[in-house]
């Protein structure tokens, strides 16, 4: 299959002809050709107004909910859900049913992605049915596929358990991801700790729940030796934390998500439950807080945070709903939209090079002979996500028709070309 782009704007820092505009001829998913201009034409020509090209967006951190949880997503709906927002690589949780704790999971997420139009990498558990009480077979996952580990939406609350964690991974330059909840303080939080909870009538979660626990992993960071990536930092004080720890040397990085740059709890005043997310929607202080470490580059990634839910645990009391948001087809909207100022490169670090570099994923560069793992988008072009285009099994998102401003045009990866 032969595909041709356009007069697209490159945004790849290692490619000599970064910040130009080229025409790229793609044959059998190689790069064969990058000139200001190719005659001649093609299976698919793709040509857009703003058309610019990246290295493949990688995401790290989405609840694929298969096997177990095929009512709210399967691997074809996550990998369709990646690839309608520009992902070519996504990260699957193992919080699944059965837990991804065992080489056997592990393979069984690696093969039945093998054809689907983004691959899915398995994160697999730290500790065994991620029950926080003893460790998984992480050397086995590791050999078997998995990216990273992680107990995803059950973050191991033993210092203990964590420190032997991070130990074993060391051994094989492994990175253990956290979300950094200590559940002994946030136990029956609902909302963001503060004004809004108390006027809203609602259990508030404290930021100290989220900022003790980081203080807790960064000093058995420093003790170990280790890599640890801390996601959905959602506090001011969590950046000061990390971005002092990085300045110490330790080998930390962080995510945030999508939603907590664009939502405040000043937001839940209607009470919808899928602004019920966890960590929780933070101060006004605090979101600007996030968007200021974005530009400053203390935060490493944007991570989506897909964590689909079925109608029924989000239409109901507040109280009683599921936590959690879709991500997937809108992280580069939300992100365009809210942090206009970012360049395009910058902008390719939180998306895709950053992560590559941090969990050890193989480079993708925009050059003749190197295989094509690219996203096309547009930031000047306008996008909605609807029921019609929506392409999750789940519908819980506070972004459904909200007009934005940038717009995934198509990915291109295994050889196929894949438009939302």
């Amino acid at each position: 299959m032969k595909i041709l782009i356009r007069q697209a704007k490159i945004a790849d820092t290692n490619a000599s002809i970064n910040r130009q505009v080229r025409d790229i001829l793609i044959e059998d998913g190689i790069i064969t050709q990058i000139a200001a201009k190719i005659n001649g034409s093609a299976d698919q020509e793709i040509s857009a107004d703003g058309l610019t090209v990246s290295p493949g967006w990688v995401d790290i951190f989405a609840h694929g909910c298969d096997p177990g949880f095929e009512y709210k997503e399967t691997l074809d709906t996550l990998a369709a859900a990646a690839a309608a927002g520009g992902y070519t690589q996504v990260f699957a949780l193992a919080d699944n049913k059965p837990v991804t704790d065992n080489k056997a999971q592990v393979e069984y997420i690696r093969l039945g992605s093998q054809h689907l139009p983004a691959s899915i990498l398995p994160i697999g558990a730290i500790t065994q049915k991620m029950e926080g009480n003893s460790l998984a077979e992480m050397y086995d996952m590791r050999n078997s596929g998995a990216v990273a580990f992680s107990d995803g939406l059950k973050p191991v609350q033993s210092p203990g358990l964590f420190l032997k964690a991070l130990q074993y991974v060391k051994a094989f330059d492994g990175v253990l991801i956290q979300l950094p909840i200590d559940k002994s303080i946030s136990a029956g939080g609902l909302i963001n700790e503060g004004i809004v909870s108390t006027r809203l009538g609602l259990p508030g979660l404290p930021t100290l729940a989220e900022e003790l626990f980081i203080k807790r992993d960064l000093d058995l960071l420093r003790y170990t030796g280790s890599k640890l990536h801390l996601t959905g930092i959602s506090t001011a004080n969590s950046v000061l934390l990390i971005q002092a720890a990085k300045a110490e040397g330790l080998a930390v990085t962080c995510s945030v998500t999508p939603y907590h740059l664009f939502f405040c709890d000043e937001d839940l005043q209607e009470y919808d439950t899928n602004l019920k997310v966890n960590p929780p929607l933070r101060s006004r202080a605090d979101m600007l807080a996030l968007r200021k470490a974005v530009q400053d580059g203390v935060i490493d990634c944007i991570a989506s945070h897909h964590i689909p839910q079925d109608w029924d645990h989000k239409t109901c009391e507040f109280e009683y709903a599921a936590y959690g948001m879709l991500g997937l087809q809108t992280v580069f909207a939300v992100l365009n939209e809210t942090i206009p100022g970012l360049n395009d490169e910058a902008l390719v670090a939180l998306l895709s090079n950053n992560a590559r570099n941090i969990f050890g994923l193989t480079q993708t560069n925009i050059q003749e002979g190197a295989e094509a793992e690219l996203t096309l988008f547009s930031r000047s072009a306008g996008s909605m996500l609807t029921k019609e285009n929506l392409k999750s099994k789940s519908a819980n998102t506070a972004f459904m028709n909200r007009p934005m401003k940038g717009a995934v045009l198509a990915t291109i990866h295994k050889g196929q070309i894949h438009q939302p």
